[in-house]
Formats: structure tokens, sequence, C-alpha cells
């Protein structure tokens, strides 16, 4: 039987219409939605510490839409928007059943919030230990307490921090019955919920071959028609915007990705054994997924304050772009000494911005102090002086911190309208699975040869796909192509030498290469460039977001067999 698992948030600011438009544009089961990500668990604190709520307000504003309609269909609802406070959403979930006058069986999950217990606060990328005070520290939790809940009669679940597949695994085990050992269709699971969690991202929304999307600008969120087996249709409702298509569905697949071996609470998806099939417009098959056993460690998401921050940018607009910057630059540190900041980043675009973020742990120092101090410049600097804001205060920032803690540690917890539920029944993994030997990466086969004969220089992107983010203070860069020929060329070609020589601000970092040569795409980690993290990034683009198509516009050797314009 087939689970449809409909999506209406990628982010916590999404489309507010998104789920009246999944409940309304055709038949679904479940409607999900992804509010939380790292920044969002830090905001949330700020709001809390401010007296406001601890989850997000939006998926109230959406629920409002759809509630009735929701249970007069049998569609269940399961939604991470409850952040740092899930039994709060869930009581505000229910006060608005009662003012809508209908009857809903709500229930949230806990046992993700560790503050106040005695982690290692060793940082899982860097190996660094934590001196300051976390704010927040939340264990990414799986599926099958969602499972639980759906299996108690919960028409609306409301979690804290999981993983963000674990909104489509656990209502897959709901449906299917799969146990600890099932580990082909629950890796399955993850494919599919990591495809369909950043929403309009699976159906063409910042796709790299926009101009072949239709309708973009109302572009429908994505559906997953998951099977038994773990195999699942990406597709959207009928007659909305958008796209999907077997590109589309491998950006997203490279989206935020590191190696092949995708790690997570309920199992570890091999990414390289995923098979993409089209299957009729709009719909594309994911298959042939293998799972691995989940590692004994959870990972933990600690966010502490990292202190405070303010940017000024210039324009800089004429001759001598490089001089006037200098001349900038001189005139402000005459006036608060560069030394006074914990950290100062200074770039320079290639459009002429000069933009200056200075940190530091003091407020006074990195606020109106260093931003009137630009100011005061303005008759007595370059010429053709204007900046894109006034001066204002400083802002607090926080670091994203991932810490690695034992599973058997952490003990979720599902209340089903206000009463907890027993401990989950579902039987552990055999010990035959908690042993089983990781899944052979997949036999090369038959390879395309690279064309021979002359070359044309052209931009990358007439003839590669591209997708970037972050990965805490990492930056992932995912490259596809559409043919076994273009991709014998682009495995060959762009090696991590390669990319940091095309993009020289990645020249400074480690840089990993991964291939995924059953999806045409190579992934690259590039460790570091974002800092501590994307709220505590000085770059322009905190979160890579711009780097794919940074490296779509460089110039690039093409065997000219291989030079009609990708699509």
């Amino acid at each position: 039987m087939t689970l449809r698992i409909a999506n209406c948030s990628g982010f916590y600011g999404d489309r507010l219409s998104a789920a009246r438009e999944m409940v309304e544009g055709g038949p679904i089961d479940v409607l999900t939605g992804d509010w939380l990500a790292e920044l969002t668990m830090f905001i949330l604190a700020g709001n809390r510490l401010k007296g406001r709520p601890g989850y997000a307000p939006t998926f109230l504003r959406q629920l409002e839409d759809v509630l009735g309609t929701c249970l007069d269909r049998g569609i269940r609802i399961v939604s991470n928007a409850g952040g740092l406070d899930p039994a709060g959403c869930a009581e505000a979930v229910r006060e608005l059943a009662a003012r809508l006058g209908v009857s809903a069986t709500v229930a949230h999950v806990t046992g993700d919030d560790l503050m106040g217990r005695d982690l290692d606060l060793v940082n899982a990328d860097t190996g660094e230990r934590l001196r300051a005070t976390p704010l927040t520290a939340n264990a990414y939790l799986g599926g099958r307490p969602i499972a639980q809940a759906l299996a108690a009669g919960a028409d609306v679940v409301v979690t804290g921090r999981v993983t963000d597949a674990a909104l489509v695994t656990g209502p897959g085990i709901w449906r299917h019955g799969w146990g600890p050992g099932d580990l082909d269709a629950l890796a399955g699971s993850v494919v599919a919920g990591h495809v369909i969690e950043c929403g309009c991202q699976a159906t063409g929304g910042n796709y790299a071959f926009f101009q072949d999307v239709p309708d973009l600008a109302h572009c429908g969120f994505p559906l997953a028609e998951l099977r038994a087996d773990g195999s699942a249709v990406i597709t959207k409702h009928p007659g909305t915007g958008g796209l999907v298509s077997v590109g589309t569905v491998t950006a997203q697949l490279v989206y935020e990705l590191g190696g092949p071996r995708y790690l997570g609470p309920d199992v570890v998806a091999r990414f390289d054994t995923i098979t993409l099939t089209d299957d009729g417009p709009d719909r594309v098959l994911i298959s042939g997924v293998r799972g691995e056993p989940p590692p004994d460690t959870l990972k933990v998401a600690v966010n502490f304050l990292g202190g405070y921050r303010n940017t000024m940018t210039l324009v800089l607009t004429g001759l001598d772009v490089e001089a006037k910057a200098r001349a900038a630059e001189e005139a402000i540190w005459a006036r608060i000494p560069k030394e006074s900041f914990d950290a100062v980043d200074v770039t320079l675009t290639g459009s002429g911005l000069l933009r200056i973020t200075v940190m530091d742990a003091d407020r006074r120092t990195a606020g109106r102090a260093f931003s009137s101090a630009v100011v005061e410049t303005g008759l007595a600097g370059y010429p053709g002086f204007y900046a894109l804001s006034p001066p204002g205060d400083a802002s607090p920032y926080g670091v994203y911190w991932p810490v690695l803690v034992p599973a058997a540690e952490v003990h979720p917890r599902v209340f089903v309208n206000g009463e907890e539920l027993p401990s989950d029944p579902a039987p552990a993994a055999s010990a035959a699975v908690a042993a089983a030997e990781p899944v052979p990466a997949p036999a090369a086969g038959r390879r395309a040869a690279v064309p021979s004969g002359p070359c044309v220089r052209l931009p990358l992107g007439r003839i590669a796909g591209a997708r970037s983010g972050d990965k805490g203070g990492n930056a992932n860069l995912g490259v596809w192509v559409d043919t076994d020929e273009r991709y014998a060329w682009l495995e060959s070609y762009l090696t991590a030498g390669r990319l940091a020589a095309l993009l020289p601000e990645l020249a400074a970092h480690r840089v990993e290469r991964h291939e995924l040569p059953d999806l045409r795409a190579l992934n690259f980690v590039v460790h570091g460039l974002l800092g501590r993290g994307v709220a505590a990034s000085p770059r322009m683009d905190p979160q890579a977001k711009a780097l794919g198509e940074e490296l779509r516009a460089q110039l690039v050797d093409v065997p000219a067999a291989l030079a009609r314009p990708a699509g």
C-alpha cells in the first residue's frame, strides 16, 4: 500500500498557504512540514528568553486553515515545529482545535532536549572542546517515536529536534510496520524524506536550469508516494507550477550532503545506491536504496551565544575601486582601531561592495561605536561614498556546535493528549543486524569514455547543474550532469584541486570529493568555509547557497561533443 506524504514547509518562514494547497490540491495521507534548522534553534532560544513561544507559531497559522479538513479526511499531520517546546506547541494545537470546534488527538515527542546533562562538548567536526555555556542542546531523534504516536491514534504529532527525514520515516514505520532490521526500506524512506524536506527545492525551486521550470512563481510543494519496500515516487499535485524531474530530484539529493553514507538514528542510507527513474510527467521513482545499521551515537545540536556582530556595507563606484577600498579602511580604523575587536572580516566584492563585519564579546564595542565611526568618514573619505544602511547597533550571534552522545543515553518520550505512553515496544534490532557488514560500494560497471577531439571553452553551467548549502561550519557543493559521457568527463576533470583553482576562495580549505556515479554527480565538502556556522559566519552568503552558481559561471574546456546546452 502506498502512503502519500506531503510537505508544506521547508523552513521557518516558508509559504503560509502551502498547507491549504496540499490538502485541497489532491489526495494525501500525511501532511508534514519542516520548520527547524540549526539557525532556527538559536532564534527560538532568543524568542524564549524574551518571553515568546519556543516553538514556530507559523505552524499554527497554517494548521488553522486545514485542521478541520484533515480530521474529516483522516489526514495525519506531523511537524517538528515544536522546536524547543513541543509540549507548549501541542497545547496550542489543542487550544486551536477547541476554538475551531473540532476534536483532535494531539501527541508530542520529547527527549531530544539534553540541557542540564553532563555532555562531552567536543566538536564532532573539529575536535575542539567547547568552553562556553550552551544555550540549547538537542539530540536528533529518529522516526520511531513519531510512529508510536501515530499508532496510538494521534491526529497531529508535534516534535522537537528530529532529523528532517524522520518526518517521512516515522509515518513509513507506522503504515508499513518496518522493524529496526528493515534497513533497506528505512533507508529508502530517509532518501525520500531528504528529497521533500526542503519543500519546493524538489519541484524546481532554486534549480540550476530554472528556465526549464514552468510557472515557477506558483511552484507546487512535493509529495512522496512511499511504498512498503521503501521505494518512493516523488511528485506534486496536478495543475501546480514547477517541475519534478530526474534533474530536480538529483539537485535536492546532493543538497547539504556529506559522503555517500548518510548517517541517521534509524539507519545509515547509502546515497551511492540510489536509482532514479522517470515515471511519467512530474513523477520520479526512487528505488534500490541500501541501508546499514545506524551508528551507536546521536548527533546533538548545541548552540551558544558567540558574542555580538555588526556589519556596514559601503558602495565603491567608478575608477580605482581597490584604492578606494584601502582609503575607506584607513579612514575607519583611524577612528576605531581594528585591534579593538575580537574578529574583523573585510570583503570587497567584484561588484564594488565593501562589506566590513566586526565581532566582539562586548555589545558596545561592536555596536554604534563601530557603525558611527564608518559613517563619520562620509565627508572625509573616498569620492562617491555612500553606505547601504544607516549606523546601527550590534546584534547577538549564535554558534552551532555539533557533538555526539551515546544513543543508548537518549530516551524519547511520547505523550498523547498530555498522557505519556509506555516506552517504545518495538523490538530491538537483532544482533545479526547490529553486526552487519557495511554495504559494499556499487561495482563500477560499464562507464562511458571521455569523448576525444577538440574542446570548446564555455561556462561549466552550460552542461552541469549545481546546488550548494551549509553543513555546520562546512559547505557542500553538489554538481551533476545528464549523460554518462558528461559524467565521465566531469569525474576526470573536476577534482578537488581543480575546484579550488576555479573558486580561489576555497584554496585555503580542505576539500573532500565524493563520487555518486549512479546519480551522475559529484559532491564536495569544503571544510571550515563557513567558520563556526551560519549564524557566526561573516560571509555575505553565510549558508553557501550561491557557491554552486559561482562554480557554474566559471569557464572550462569541454569536449566539443559534450557542449550542447543541458537541461
